[in-house]
């Protein structure tokens, strides 16, 4: 440790090293490669933030990825779901339709077969009381 002087007025020679003052006044040369440390902890702390930074880019950009491959799934599904339900209503509809057919076609086999018995039955009839 060295003492520049007494009123402090005495000129300093610059060095590598930096001049800390101590708590008895005087002057403590430190060597700059001790503060190098402190430049590198600050340079290491940004270089942690820039990191950290870069991961948030890099999931806000993963997040917004996912959300328009989502959305395009949804999209996609919900397409799907409705040419599906089209197609399961215009199915049933046909099988309705078959159906009312099937009973008019049924009906009219009936209404004929109906009238055949009321011939039949007016023939009998006729035959027994002539």
């Amino acid at each position: 440790m060295d003492n520049e002087g007494a009123s402090g007025m005495t000129k300093r020679a610059k060095h590598s090293d930096k001049e800390t003052i101590v708590e008895d006044g005087s002057i403590e040369h430190v060597p700059e490669e001790e503060n190098e440390p402190r430049a590198s902890n600050s340079e290491q702390v940004e270089m942690e933030i820039a990191l950290i930074l870069e991961k948030i880019n890099n999931f806000t950009q993963m997040v917004s990825e996912l959300l328009e491959s989502g959305k395009s799934m949804l999209k996609e599904l919900t397409n799907e779901f409705e040419e599906r339900m089209i197609l399961i209503h215009k199915e049933q509809m046909e099988k309705w339709q078959d159906e009312i057919k099937e009973l008019r076609l049924l009906d009219a086999a009936n209404e004929e077969i109906d009238a055949l018995l009321h011939n039949a039955k007016y023939l009998l009839q006729n035959i027994h009381a002539g």
